[in-house]
């Protein structure tokens, strides 16, 4: 079990270095000016980035309901949270005070990991779920689905399931294995007894922090450098980055890809940044993702595929294309998942609900029509500036790149992309800077 972990560990990481060895190759950037900004950023302590807006981490507590932690997220109109250990309040030790970071992503992995324990306990039928006790529906749900894994961690077993569809929430006998159909299936009560039936409207946030983690707790202490920061939110794949004085287990900042990119346009104006940013993205060797490359959703598919996609691929958002050259007519976040938990009401009709049904109703919903209005994109011709202002007015966190004679999709630039275009890593900074305790979480 040790030998597969350090295998695996070994495999990340050198992906890591495959990514970055791919975007140092391909930018047209002279050498000295690279090591110059390198250096730079190598001089500029953690502790001169601006901080959080209103100058505190807002932090969840491990034992938060998912539904609260969600209204938390969107409420505060962030993506993720460090979550904190309340018995360990008086601890001096971050490691022992923060069990890791919630995000969307977890919550997704969470929810579809649900709705595919629904699809086993709806194969059963109501009649068998009926006249079963819960324990023995729990065990044919996890061998339908083979939950060994996070979903018997986290204390989601298809008893729960089963006594819904005991109940009559719902009942077609031999009814399809795939999370699509469980929730079709259930219809309007789905996403109900996610919030609001047991375990699931018990389920807390301890319970799924690690079982459904995309990326481990890194932080940075304050005086460390801002290229450990920019490297980690880059070529080592962290969507945030914690800080922390040393000596002390409060967390002082959490900076974030998104954040970086609106510190880089206050850099406008500076000879390093127009230097770079002035090139056209096709000159930078972007994007860096090619067409095949694209994972995208259809507008006729379900939105629960969309996510699903996002889980498989460990990705955050898809374009929704339509027709045979893969025009672009939309994109899906993984944070839209804060929709169907927080206002399951308004997808009751979930057979017929669509990628394009979605993301109608949440325009509609929240009146915000850019939800199904034009897609953001640029074209190889557009300046990395531009593209930087988009992603920080827009607060998106990806940009598709489209034909220059139409929308099919060509490729796609992320906020990691972005920054990579700015540093590279010196030989052995890995080694001599983050430590072997760094070293073992990115692995992870």
């Amino acid at each position: 079990m040790a030998q597969a972990k350090i295998t695996e560990n070994t495999l990340k990481l050198a992906s890591y270095d495959a990514y970055f060895e791919m975007v140092q190759n391909r930018k047209k950037l002279p050498q000295n000016l690279q090591e110059t900004l390198t250096d730079a950023f190598a001089n500029i302590p953690v502790s001169s980035f601006p901080q959080v807006p209103g100058g505190k981490v807002i932090e969840i507590d491990a034992e938060t309901s998912i539904g609260d932690a969600v209204k938390i997220l969107s409420e505060s109109n962030i993506l993720s949270a460090p979550v904190k250990n309340p018995a360990a309040q008086n601890s001096t030790d971050w490691r022992e005070r923060y069990l890791g970071i919630l995000d969307y992503s977890a919550i997704v992995l969470w929810v579809l990991e649900g709705a595919e324990i629904a699809a086993a306990a709806l194969s059963a039928s109501s009649a068998a779920a009926a006249g079963v006790g819960a324990g023995a529906v729990g065990a044919l749900g996890a061998l339908a689905l083979g939950a060994t894994g996070p979903a018997a961690v986290a204390g989601l077993t298809a008893a729960a399931v089963g006594a819904a569809v005991a109940g009559g929430v719902a009942a077609d006998r031999g009814a399809g294995k795939d999370a699509p159909t469980a929730a079709d299936k259930l219809g309007e009560d789905f996403y109900k007894v996610i919030l609001q039936e047991e375990p699931f409207k018990s389920t807390k946030v301890r319970s799924i922090i690690k079982s459904y983690r995309w990326a481990p707790f890194v932080p940075v202490a304050t005086d460390s450098s801002m290229l450990s920061v920019l490297l980690l939110l880059s070529k080592y794949r962290l969507r945030n980055v914690p800080v922390i004085e040393r000596g002390s287990p409060f967390l002082k900042n959490f900076i974030t890809q998104s954040a970086v990119i609106r510190g880089l346009v206050g850099c406008k104006g500076r000879d390093w940044f127009d230097c770079i940013s002035a090139h056209p993205i096709s000159e930078l060797g972007l994007p860096y993702m090619s067409a095949d490359e694209v994972i995208s959703v259809r507008n006729d598919e379900l939105i629960l595929e969309a996510f699903k996609k996002m889980r498989d691929s460990n990705i955050g958002g898809l374009p929704v294309v339509e027709g045979p050259k893969r025009k672009i007519v939309g994109n899906v976040s993984i944070r839209d998942i804060r929709f169907l938990l927080l206002k399951p009401e308004l997808f009751s009709n979930f057979r017929q609900l669509t990628v394009t049904g979605f993301m109608n109703t949440v325009a509609s919903a929240t009146h915000d029509a850019t939800k199904a209005a034009t897609p953001i994109t640029c074209k190889l011709g557009s300046t990395l500036c531009s593209v930087i202002d988009t992603l920080a007015s827009k607060l998106v966190h990806r940009i598709y790149v489209t034909a220059e004679d139409d929308e099919e999709v060509v490729g796609v630039i992320t906020l990691r992309d972005v920054i990579s275009c700015f540093i590279y890593e010196p030989p052995n900074f890995f080694d001599n800077y983050f430590g072997f305790s760094a070293q073992e979480m990115l692995g992870k």
